[in-house]
């Protein structure tokens, strides 16, 4: 017990000379070199270059239907082929007689000129139809499933854009469709039906400048049909028969497949490859390579750490957009950007499975605004925090016998859907695809000229590195 007041003059006198040391220094008193904690930043820049998609996997939530053009990104051409889906085990009340039936297609948005007409022809899928479990890309072959010798309709209109109500352009159908759509036996599956009616196939036949954004519950077949009721007398006591009209809906539902087929004809003769800039455009266009150089992470920090367990702290990889005046007269900027490793069959399976970003793997990014300090400038960026997909590359790295020198990622625009927790209020991530819309972002790449020499420079994209050694 007496030994207690010895310990705790020990234990102050200790405390008080810590004090006299800088805030730097503190704990190397008590600490060897070996216990001591390195702490180190450093910049990386980072190389970059513009490259097209073949295709993407095509689900989507919404179509693009028509053609338009910009000098800066080129042509696209979208198309959509559709199954529709019956209304199984339906048979028509004795007594029906067809009216009429008509394909509508309605759309909230619309990208491009609204006083250029557009015309539009639906065909019928006469050659072959899609399978219910499989996968189609966007560079699908339209003729592989329509010869174009079944023409349903045609309209000729021009789009609006209008976006706080609906608009739906009607297409009516000729007699000899209704009255072949009369036949209910079709209608007892899935299969039956779509071997008896394949889908429509939907174009745009001329104009280069709009393309609308149809939903896919804004894509129907309605067919028209009366059949008698019931009968009542009239003035005179003669039986009068009551007609009921009624209507049949096929819509182009996620019960069946449809697929938006999208075609960039002349990409390779506009879009022109530069140093100082790189690109994002959807849907199906361009993407972003980068190339993380690993060797030169690998060597700086362990230099730096000094033969220590190398531990990445932060990795803030910062991707700046430019020449938003331009881009956004014509293309929305995309709001979500999806940061993955490429890698083999990686990209492919990650938007096939429907999977979500795994932070050593794929990183998510949304477009930012910042205000510079309190100028009236304004900074527009991507950052995404990859230090996790750094540690574990530095990992495999180590542990491979033949190390990797470096790290390609894409940059590819994507639509991203949310949940909310209704018992906390939290929100979530529940979808991640690849965008299906009109989005084209110019980035900043690893080169820039200098304004006044004509050189070229290192540009802001950079990654910025906090790393430990223990």
């Amino acid at each position: 017990m007496k030994s207690y007041p010895v310990i705790l003059i020990f234990l102050l006198s200790l405390f008080i000379t810590s004090c006299t040391d800088t805030l730097t220094d503190i704990g190397k008193g008590t600490l060897s070199y070996s216990d001591s904690i390195i702490v180190k930043s450093d910049t990386f820049h980072i190389s970059s270059r513009t490259d097209s998609l073949v295709s993407i996997v095509s689900q989507p939530d919404s179509f693009l239907l028509g053609k338009f053009y910009d000098t800066k990104f080129g042509t696209i051409k979208a198309e959509i082929l559709a199954q529709l889906n019956c209304p199984k085990g339906y048979t028509y009340p004795t007594g029906t007689v067809a009216d009429s039936a008509k394909i509508f297609l309605s759309y909230y948005s619309c990208f491009g000129d609204t006083l250029s007409p557009m015309d539009v022809t639906i065909y019928e899928m006469n050659k072959k139809t899609f399978s219910y479990t499989g996968l189609y890309t966007s560079n699908i072959n339209a003729a592989d499933y329509c010869d174009r010798s079944i023409k349903l309709s045609e309209r000729i209109f021009k789009a609006s854009k209008n976006s706080s109500t609906r608009k739906t352009i009607a297409f009516k159908l000729d007699n000899s469709f209704v009255n072949r759509f009369k036949n209910d036996a079709y209608y007892n599956q899935d299969s039956t039906f779509t071997k008896f009616f394949k889908g429509i196939y939907i174009t745009a036949n001329f104009g280069s400048a709009t393309l609308l954004n149809i939903g896919r519950e804004q894509l129907n077949l309605i067919y028209y049909y009366h059949y008698p009721g019931y009968k009542l007398k009239d003035i005179h006591g003669n039986d009068s028969t009551v007609y009921i009209n009624r209507t049949l809906t096929f819509p182009a539902s996620k019960e069946v497949r449809q697929v938006n087929c999208i075609q960039y004809p002349d990409r390779k003769t506009v879009v022109a490859p530069k140093d100082t800039v790189t690109y994002l455009a959807s849907p199906a266009n361009l993407y972003t390579e980068l190339n993380l150089p690993l060797d030169r992470i690998n060597a700086r920090a362990g230099v730096a750490v000094k033969g220590k367990k190398l531990t990445i702290n932060s990795a803030m990889l910062h991707v700046n957009v430019t020449e938003t005046a331009i881009d956004t007269i014509l293309h929305p900027v995309a709001k979500y950007v999806l940061l993955i490793k490429d890698s083999g069959q990686n990209i492919d399976n990650f938007f096939k499975v429907n999977s979500l970003p795994v932070d050593t793997s794929s990183v998510l990014g949304r477009y930012t605004i910042a205000q510079i300090g309190t100028s009236s400038n304004y900074e527009r960026y991507y950052s995404f925090d990859i230090a996790k997909l750094i540690a574990n590359e530095l990992k495999n790295s180590k542990n491979s016998a033949s190390p990797a020198t470096s790290i390609k990622l894409r940059l590819i625009p994507v639509a991203v859907g949310t949940t909310t927790n209704s018992s906390t209020g939290s929100v979530s991530i529940s979808t991640v695809k690849q965008q299906y819309l009109m989005n084209a972002v110019t980035l900043r790449s690893g080169k820039e000229i200098n304004p006044n020499s004509g050189d070229p420079v290192t540009a802001p994209m950079t990654l910025k590195l906090i790393y430990s050694g223990f």
